[in-house]
């Protein structure tokens, strides 16, 4: 199992009680949604990391 990295999070009330309402339509926690759209973020600027024993060349 991968270890997770910690990270102390500030947030905006709004933001923060926007990812909850988010996160629950999801049914998700609040953390794994933080993560998935940081995901998306890096995904749609060209920069997801690469998956563990993706080989391919690019």
């Amino acid at each position: 199992m991968v270890e997770r990295k910690k990270l102390l999070l500030r947030l905006d009330p709004a933001v923060h009680e926007a990812m909850a309402k988010w996160a629950a339509d999801d049914l998700r926690s609040i953390n794994a949604q933080i993560e998935f759209a940081l995901r998306l973020a890096l995904e749609q600027a060209g920069r997801a990391p690469r998956r563990r024993g993706d080989d391919t060349a690019t």
